[in-house]
């Protein structure tokens, strides 16, 4: 078993250039780090270009044998333990990452990412310039919880595959697909043909996120900073706010965006 120990390596350097946007773009690939997240990669049959694995790394003894097993059976690559921690991104790594291939569509036409959308789902949540890479990868968990396999997101939103979004997601990364939209109001558009209606999140409205039947909407999340853009606010045919009980205006986007999505799931239930 062969195991790389220089940095010059050029598959190193490979794995250390994915930590930049664009090369991830164009390469079409993203890191993934700890035994958790590799086990769901493997479950939800993520194509996995390869496994690196710390050769002298304590932590690697944790993985089961069972996942060791699934493990072998990709293209494994060994480094040494100082080689490991000059590509890890976490303070206390497991010893283990592997380069997973992008799960997202991206069309550099406005409006043809239609032929992506799935328009037979009851909502889609599009994502308006989120970005805290924080609560990009919680609204993902969220989507993925109440089973929505799709999710839009503006150009301007923050990378899905930062390495800090990956981890928040806990595995959604896997099973929500990303349509990464080019404009997202010409995009929109495109969606009401088919039926939806746009929902919108503002401050400027007595309409409450409890007021609406929440079949064959799209819900848009805003910018934490300044909302939902306004082109897209002017295209929307309803307006919403989460009722506050208290002296707070607005919540933290990803909590908000939970809030109406269980209201979402509180309906379907009593139906």
């Amino acid at each position: 078993m062969q195991v790389i120990s220089s940095k010059d390596n050029e598959f190193i350097k490979h794995i250390k250039k994915l930590k930049d946007k664009k090369y991830r773009d164009l390469n079409n690939e993203y890191i993934i780090e700890g035994i958790k997240i590799i086990e769901e990669a493997i479950n939800e049959k993520a194509n996995i270009k390869q496994v690196v694995i710390c050769d002298d790394c304590e932590k690697t003894s944790n993985i089961p044998k069972d996942l060791m097993y699934e493990i072998a059976k990709q293209e494994c690559v060994y480094v040494t333990s100082k080689l490991f921690e000059s590509l890890t991104d976490v303070t206390n790594p497991q010893g283990i990452l592997a380069i997973v291939e992008k799960n997202a569509t991206k069309s550099m036409v406005a409006g043809a990412e239609m032929q992506e959308i799935d328009a037979t789902q009851d909502i889609i949540v599009a994502l308006d310039d989120i970005q805290d890479p924080g609560n990009l990868g919680t609204i993902l968990r969220t989507v993925d919880s109440i089973g929505i396999n799709q999710i839009l997101v503006s150009k301007g939103t923050a990378d899905s595959y930062n390495p800090k979004v990956v981890r928040s997601t806990m595995g959604a990364i896997f099973r929500v697909k990303i349509i990464e939209c080019e404009d997202l109001e010409k995009t929109l558009k495109q969606i009401k043909k088919h039926k939806f209606q746009i929902v919108v999140t503002s401050l400027q409205t007595d309409n409450s996120i409890y007021d609406i039947d929440y079949k064959k909407k799209v819900i848009v999340i805003g910018n934490e900073a300044n909302g939902v853009e306004e082109k897209i606010q002017n295209i929307a045919d309803k307006k919403v706010k989460i009722p506050m009980l208290g002296k707070t205006e607005s919540l933290n986007a990803s909590v908000a965006t939970g809030v109406i999505l269980y209201e979402y799931v509180r309906q379907k239930l009593i139906r």
